[in-house]
């Protein structure tokens, strides 16, 4: 249960009259991993929101050096809420990171620079709020196991409801012996009911843990995919509260999953053949309590709104560094999955990779939904380097040209040729941010040093690691030659 946006002084209070005994301090690094240490009631005082309490930067994935660890961890009184995936009573703070030497907020914490994009937005007098509303997909599955040595490399993922468990040799119910048959179609998992859905109570129960955490929860639904692909929908709010809800929305999956003896994965590309999981993300920018995205112009929408897409799709190369960040993420990021692959937009159309969703077409409605992202993204990054990229957009009037209503996917190979595409691989998407990155420092909200230490990170430990390794299907390419 979420408390209210309190004070220290009221957290403090309530944490003793509710018999709180650990206070559980939460942050995330900076690939978007959730970390987090617990206290005893006892050190909840008003020192701690004041000065903070001490933890190793350098043990931290993108932080600190190890000769300049030290690093501080300030709660966020804000964000207290009862923790119900503990057993022992527990209280939740989400934290801001300190640096010791400066007192001032640590530039490489990806929060900080999402509460900077919100102040630079309203810096710039276009609007006073943006909203942000993910769809946040995942996959359950039964098992995975996984390995990379120097003789062997493998993984393996199983779920009783995947497709490749319905032949009649294959005994899917563990308890009977009995293979029941039931398995969503390939691509064809988008909302069956039960028996098909064997998901839906571990997705209500996620929900109402989220609802505990304060989330506001629109509806869940299996997904496209097979072998468990959920989706659960959270209600728009602003960019920080936002990126906070989507760390704790991961949180919540995974545990439970865990807790049903099941693993969550938000990875983009888990089972081949099959959808991906993505993170559309819809995004509108307000001022005076006015949505400035609504128009009269094409489906409409406003020139901001116009302007605002100009930006995403001229800056999506480097964008995507960020937004779908990992080597997994191409594997998504191909054609034939509904995967937003082309640089264009339109309405209602889900080929393109900004679509304008016609579902109501109330002023408060009218927003933007950037396809290209998945959940792997740390949302501390993603959304203020889009919330940027539409700024920058606006500001220089980037005109995104005209929409395209046809299905990208029926277009013949001379019409594909000529619609600009998504880049091909992390690498890539690497290169374009190291050569367009002006855009993101406006403002103080990125910094060379933070974009730098992505870039040396995302290629050292992730892009040379995999071009390091053989793949499983290389063997089955080349083994013979």
């Amino acid at each position: 249960m979420r408390l209210g946006n309190l004070s220290a002084e009221q957290v403090i209070d309530l944490a003793q009259n509710m018999g709180i005994q650990m206070i559980d301090l939460k942050f995330v690094d900076l690939p978007g991993t959730m970390q987090h240490l617990s206290i005893p009631t006892i050190e909840l005082t008003p020192e701690l929101f004041e000065e903070g309490t001490g933890f190793d930067g350098s043990s931290i994935r993108g932080f600190q050096a190890i000769n300049e660890s030290d690093m501080l961890l300030l709660p966020d009184p804000s964000t207290a809420v009862l923790d119900p995936t503990f057993e022992i009573p527990t209280l939740s703070l989400i934290c801001n990171i300190i640096d010791p030497s400066t007192r001032d907020g640590y530039v490489r914490d990806p929060r900080r620079i999402a509460q900077k994009a919100e102040l630079y937005l309203k810096s710039t007098g276009i609007g006073d709020l943006s909203y942000w509303g993910p769809e946040v997909e995942f996959f359950i599955f039964d098992e995975a196991r996984f390995d990379q040595n120097a003789h062997s490399g493998y993984y393996f993922v199983d779920s009783d409801e995947g497709i490749w468990n319905s032949g009649s040799e294959t005994v899917l119910n563990k308890d009977s012996n009995r293979n029941l048959a039931y398995r969503p179609r390939l691509k064809g998992g988008y909302f069956p009911s039960p028996p098909t859905d064997t998901f839906t109570d571990i997705r209500s129960e996620a929900v109402l843990l989220m609802q505990d955490f304060g989330i506001h929860v629109e509806k869940h639904h299996h997904e496209v995919g097979t072998a468990g692909q959920g989706e659960i929908d959270i209600r728009y709010d602003s960019l920080v509260s936002t990126a906070d809800n989507v760390m704790v929305y991961k949180y919540i999956v995974k545990n439970i999953a865990r807790k049903h003896g099941k693993v969550a994965t938000f990875m983009p590309k888990p089972i081949f053949g099959d959808n991906g999981t993505g993170m559309h993300t819809h995004q509108s920018i307000w001022k005076d309590n006015t949505n400035l995205f609504y128009g009269q112009g094409y489906a409409n929408m406003s020139d901001m709104m116009k302007y605002y897409i100009g930006g995403l799709l001229k800056h999506s190369p480097a964008l995507l560094a960020f937004c779908a960040p990992t080597t997994n993420s191409y594997r998504r990021l191909v054609p034939g999955y509904e995967a937003p692959v082309n640089l264009v937009y339109s309405a209602r159309n889900r080929s393109a990779c900004a679509r304008i969703p016609m579902y109501f077409d109330s002023p408060a409605s009218k927003r933007i939904e950037y396809r290209c992202p998945d959940p792997s993204a740390n949302p501390y990054l993603a959304f203020p380097a889009m919330l940027m990229a539409g700024i920058d957009g606006i500001i220089n009037k980037i005109d995104p040209g005209d929409p395209m209503d046809v299905d990208l996917y029926e277009l013949s190979s001379e019409e594909v040729a000529n619609v600009p595409k998504v880049p091909g691989s992390l690498e890539d998407s690497l290169d374009a941010l190291e050569k367009d990155n002006e855009f993101l420092v406006h403002g103080g909200v990125f910094t060379e040093d933070i974009i730098q230490t992505w870039l040396d990170y995302k290629r050292n430990v992730e892009v040379n690691e995999m071009r390091l390794r053989p793949h499983p299907y290389e063997f089955y390419m080349y083994f013979d030659s």
